[in-house]
């Protein structure tokens, strides 16, 4: 897939390995400058290293640590201040998920500050440099609905959840301004560190990483401007296959959108 990303300016959550590695990678290949974030400083580097500069982009990266949400914030805020992007990645792995009773308070609250607070930050201070020039993309990473729902999975599930209520609020808030909105998860267990080598899971049988960078790109593309409030099964993405195929196959509507259609309001209908 040949696309051009020259001078747009790509930020990615936890791009030191796994999914938003292989995300960033493809993104420096298509030509886009590329900060990084994640915790690990020699990791950052190791990545930074290898990332495409043919296109004579700038790519850097950003030491954070996504579990203190107070540090994370104020690095953040000061990073726009002197930068703004156009294509932003929000993407972190979760804390051990458990059984409800096994959680407490502080768990739920270091989950939703990790999975979703630094989501929500990150967004907000990017939607302006967005709205400004009219163009934008924002992705996020969230997970299955099976695997939010599932019992022994709190409080991972309940926070991605919200990531993507949330994906669906923005879409329809921001459209009119040229951003788009829209979700992409694996599909099923991914080749990551989420998924320990405790869990006998032969490891070729998980879905490897590198499958979320088709749709990932292909949103970032021209061809998806009028593409928002979707959501991507990336295992399900036949690279082999054309767009409308690929998409057909992947393709649903962000969230529970199904849910919504009969509210009981009065006088009608929500606007």
């Amino acid at each position: 897939m040949e696309i051009n990303l020259k001078g747009k300016n790509a930020l990615v959550g936890g791009s030191s390995k796994g999914i938003g590695r292989a995300i960033a990678e493809r993104l420096a290949l298509s030509g886009a400058n590329v900060t990084l974030m994640a915790r690990n400083e020699s990791l950052l580097q190791e990545v930074i290293d290898q990332l495409d500069t043919s296109k004579h982009q700038k790519h850097e990266y950003l030491v954070v640590d996504f579990t203190e949400f107070d540090a994370f914030s104020a690095q953040i805020k000061a990073y726009f201040k002197v930068n703004s992007v156009d294509i932003l990645v929000n993407n972190t792995q979760g804390p051990k998920a458990g059984g409800a009773l096994e959680q407490t308070i502080s768990d739920y609250q270091a989950a939703f500050d990790l999975l979703f607070k630094c989501a929500v930050q990150t967004t907000s201070l990017a939607l302006p440099h967005m709205q400004k020039q009219r163009w934008g993309r924002i992705i996020n990473v969230t997970t299955s609905f099976f695997t939010m729902l599932r019992p022994m999975f709190h409080p991972y599930g309940p926070a991605k959840a919200a990531l993507e209520a949330m994906s669906a609020g923005h879409a329809g808030e921001f459209a009119r301004h040229g951003i788009t909105v829209n979700v992409v998860v694996p599909g099923g267990p991914c080749d990551t560190p989420m998924v320990p080598a405790v869990t006998n899971i032969k490891r070729e049988l998980l879905i490897p990483p590198r499958a979320m960078v088709a749709p990932t790109l292909w949103l970032c593309s021209k061809d998806a401007d009028d593409v928002t409030g979707k959501r991507y099964v990336a295992a399900h993405w036949d690279t082999k296959k054309n767009i409308s195929e690929a998409r057909a196959a992947s393709e649903e509507e962000v969230a529970w959108q199904q849910l919504s259609g009969s509210p009981v309001w009065p006088g009608g209908k929500p606007d």
